[in-house]
């Protein structure tokens, strides 16, 4: 098989979503939400996506896909908690052009 004719050109790709992960340092066995069991050894991955679902990531394949990105903060906020209150807007002043025109 001609590899060259068979495949289109090289692309660059990189994974769309931020996850938090931490290293396991004993064996993990959980079931999930979907009733899914998920079982890790010391070394594989405990990964955590932005909806909250948890799946066990073996090490040599997280380490192949993932690049860590910095320290995750404690406590991220729920997508239903309230983060906040919002900065009052700031009221756009016309420029002395716009407003002679």
């Amino acid at each position: 098989m001609n590899v060259k004719k068979t495949c289109a050109t090289w692309k660059i790709y990189r994974t769309r979503f931020l996850i938090k992960a931490r290293q396991l340092t004993q064996p993990l066995l959980f079931v999930d939400a979907l009733g899914r069991e998920h079982c890790g050894q010391p070394g594989d991955y405990l990964v955590e996506s932005s909806d909250g679902a948890r799946r066990i990531a073996p090490r040599l394949i997280f380490e192949d896909v993932y690049v860590a990105m910095g320290p995750a903060k404690e406590r991220e906020p729920s997508l239903f908690e309230p983060v906040g209150t919002l900065p009052a807007p700031k009221r756009r002043i016309p420029s002395r052009h716009a407003a002679t025109a």
